[in-house]
């Protein structure tokens, strides 16, 4: 069977069977992803992280599928029901469903009403009645009756003989599969208001009176209907026949399983009889299973769609360009309580603190003043760092006018504090910091985001960084491990400097877990930074395959071996040496000589370990050795006066930050504490079917304001800069034909980076109002 399903994925990926043999063995013998893609070309035939990926996941349903299959032929076989016909079904079953339907009439279950009246002796008419409809129902059963066992009148062996018949049709798996494709393709899921919930739920209120076919509900409208259902608001039901009248009673699917079992219903004695059972069988069997089965296939597909989603929020955000190794001066802003400062060293490492009472109540600002000025002065601070919560632009206007009146050489740069609450009052910070307040822990989080996003991300549970799309509705299992995925995959593309990096950053790298990553900590406390990637092997539980796996990953910088700071692995070392050897060049001369490097052809350095596509690898890492697949540092420039929704004016032109992406559209902060919504069909001229053709989490964007509700604090923004408030809007073109708007006049130069949540505002009217209200709840 490994051979079957090797074989069945391989045509899933479009690729030779020998490639997902190869790719399987590795997995299984204890392989992660990224080695394998990075360091296992030849042997896979150059699988990427994608394929992998979806191997990986597609090998773990289908083996699980074979070893349903293998319980379900045993337990059917025990029974002493397994013929030749069933078993090829069985085994040819492509899905859970189909298998589950196959198992459905053997599975062992409680005493129905048809197996009380097969113990009763009725089946036999059963099956008269159905077979030969000449005969007449009443006098038939007559010969049936059995009043020791609950059947005294004809009424009573005929009721018998349907539910014989209704069990026997709602587990017919070539019948259901038959209503399956029907409903597929033409049901509709319809929702109600509940009676008397009118006002409490109406942020629901698109839901109140709604029909869409089935398989055209988009996943952020599906979990939007559930979350009505299970919130009390909205009642859910599938409609098998939308375009048949409401007076009509029979369904199309009736017509179907009389089609099945080539019944003919006319005036036959028996026939209305028969049609009753048809009826029934739809009606009270077949459809409520089938309502369970769409609406629960339907949900599934609706949360894979949205943890994709979080999945590729999170993706952008973790590879979002770092500021780099700078001193910085990390703001956490408060009025009451204060403004919480920390500065740290290009490291991170904490050099001092402080807390200031710039604003309302205290209004201290020229002691706040000189507190920040001489704290830049002190340790030469060259990046301010200001969290984008509460008293943010309040902090940022401190901040521009402290920079302007001493005239400082500082760049400030507003930062999403998303998650930095979350991780300040963890565990793992108070072992970090054991000595600091919670409140400062935040804005050492700060600080180190903007240095580098995903050495410090990876502290906090994905979940709370809060970029997904109704992430409280999917499954948290599935979730947590989808992010997982995406956090690992994130660490390993970047590799991760051994001798800086946290316990937290190192347990993402391949072949490393939680207990290896803190002993690494622990020997770097013990022993100092390490000078080689061998010195590695001295770490306690670090053996030779977990070295083997994340080698490659770690990064030695300044080391013994310039080597050691690259992506090449240490067993691909003598590749290097045979390079420089058969040039006559030492290694330190051959890293980074572009011209050099150009001139080779990888074809000459190849072995029987070593192919083309790792050697071709080995020769683009040493022109830029450890480079860093993320982008360059890019911040917004938010328009000076629009600190708050009442400052927004229609038509603004401004610049913002793509904090989030949705299925429905894309969330931007353009500075006013409150992320605007720009609908799917405002973020393009030309026709697109996700947002993240054109956006992503972190782009620096430039969109006007269609609609302001100040009252709710929604935004509508579009960035077809042609459109204009109040007006119907163009038909998308096949070309781009948006010019920009000139900026505000009055706007002085603020960075911003992506922050790693949206705020939630909804958008304007109707199928806007309808997306963000039933965002919210992310």
């Amino acid at each position: 069977m490994s051979n079957a399903i090797n074989q069945q994925i391989a045509t899933e990926l479009n690729v030779r069977t020998e490639q997902v043999n190869a790719a399987v063995t590795l997995l299984d013998d204890g392989n992660t992803v990224p080695f394998i893609a990075r360091y296992r070309k030849e042997v896979t035939g150059e699988l990427d992280d994608t394929q992998l990926r979806h191997l990986e996941s597609r090998l773990s349903y289908l083996r699980e599928l074979d070893s349903r299959r293998q319980v379900i032929l045993k337990s059917i076989t025990e029974q002493g029901k397994l013929t030749p016909a069933l078993a090829a079904e069985i085994n040819s079953a492509d899905s859970k469903t189909r298998l589950e339907d196959l198992y459905l009439p053997y599975k062992q279950k409680r005493r129905t009403k048809g197996q009380i009246a097969i113990e009763a002796g009725i089946e036999p008419l059963a099956e008269l009645l159905w077979d030969q409809p000449q005969h007449s129902p009443e006098e038939t059963a007559l010969q049936y009756l059995n009043p020791e066992q609950g059947f005294a009148d004809s009424k009573a062996v005929l009721d018998g003989a349907r539910a014989i018949l209704m069990e026997r049709f709602a587990e017919d798996a070539a019948l259901l599969e038959k209503i399956r494709r029907q409903l597929n393709t033409h049901a509709e899921l319809t929702s109600r208001i509940i009676e008397g919930k009118e006002h409490d739920g109406a942020k629901f209120k698109d839901y109140f009176d709604y029909n869409e076919q089935i398989k055209n509900i988009p996943s952020h409208r599906a979990l939007a209907l559930f979350r009505g259902r299970n919130e009390g608001f909205l009642q859910l039901s599938l409609n098998a026949d939308p375009n048949t009248e409401q007076t009509v009673r029979s369904s199309y699917c009736e017509v179907i399983i009389a089609e099945h079992y080539h019944v003919s219903l006319g005036t036959q004695a028996a026939d209305a009889w028969r049609k009753q059972v048809i009826s029934w069988a739809w009606r009270i069997k077949i459809l409520m299973h089938m309502e369970t089965e769409l609406m629960g296939i339907l949900r599934e597909k609706a949360e894979d769609g949205a943890i994709q989603v979080f999945a590729d929020n999170l993706h952008d955000l973790l590879m979002a360009a770092p500021a780099g190794p700078r001193v910085t001066l990390a703001l956490d802003p408060g009025l009451r309580t204060g403004s919480k400062i920390a500065v740290i060293d290009e490291t991170g490492k904490v050099l001092d603190t402080a807390t200031i009472y710039p604003h309302q109540p205290h209004n201290k600002i020229v002691e706040s003043t000189k507190t920040v000025v001489a704290l830049i002065n002190k340790h030469n601070v060259n990046l301010i760092a200001i969290g984008n919560g509460t008293a943010s632009r309040e902090t940022d206007a401190f901040v521009t006018k402290l920079i302007k009146d001493n005239q400082l050489k500082v760049q400030s740069v507003m930062v999403s504090e998303a998650g930095a609450s979350v991780y300040s009052a963890s565990e793992l910070a108070a072992k970090e910091f054991p000595n600091l307040d919670v409140s400062i822990r935040g804005a050492v989080s700060i600080g180190r985001r903007l240095q580098d996003p995903l050495a410090e991300l990876v502290k906090i549970d994905p979940k709370s960084i809060g970029v997904g799309q109704y992430q409280h509705d999917v499954s948290q299992s599935m979730l947590a491990k989808r992010l997982d995925v995406v956090v690992e995959d994130c660490v390993n593309a970047v590799g991760v400097d051994v001798n800086t990096a946290s316990a937290a950053l190192l347990t993402r790298v391949a072949g490393l877990n939680t207990t290896i990553a803190q002993n690494i900590v622990n020997y770097r406390d013990e022993n100092g930074r390490f000078d080689s990637r061998t010195a590695l092997k001295k770490v306690a539980r670090l053996g030779p395959k977990a070295f083997e796996q994340c080698a490659g990953f770690l990064r030695i910088m300044n080391g013994k071996n310039p080597l050691d700071g690259s992506a090449v692995h240490p067993e691909s070392y003598a590749v290097v040496k045979a390079i420089s050897a058969a040039n006559n060049k030492p290694v330190d001369a051959i890293i980074g000589n572009t011209e050099f490097l150009r001139s080779l052809k990888a074809a000459d350095y190849t072995d029987t370990n070593f192919g083309v596509p790792t050697v071709t690898d080995i020769i683009s890492e040493l022109d830029k050795p450890g480079r860093d697949p993320r982008p360059e540092f890019k911040t917004a420039t938010f328009a000076d006066g629009v600190n708050e929704v009442k400052d927004l004016i229609p038509g603004m032109v401004l610049e913002g930050v793509i904090t989030n992406v949705t299925n429905f559209g894309a969330f931007v902060d353009v500075g006013v504490h409150q992320d605007g919504l720009i609908h799917i069909s405002a973020l393009s001229d030309k026709f697109i079917s996700d947002p993240r053709e054109v956006v992503k989490a972190g782009d620096v964007v430039k969109v006007k304001v269609m609609e302001v509700d100040v009252q709710r604090k929604r935004i509508a923004m579009t960035m077809r800069l042609s459109d204009e408030p109040g007006q119907e809007k163009p038909t998308r073109q096949t070309t781009n034909t948006a010019t920009p708007r000139q900026q505000p006049s009055s706007q002085q130069t603020r960075q911003h980076t992506p922050p790693a949540s949206p705020k939630n505002n909804p958008p304007m009217g109707g199928a806007f109002a309808a997306a963000f209200a039933n965002a919210k709840k992310k």
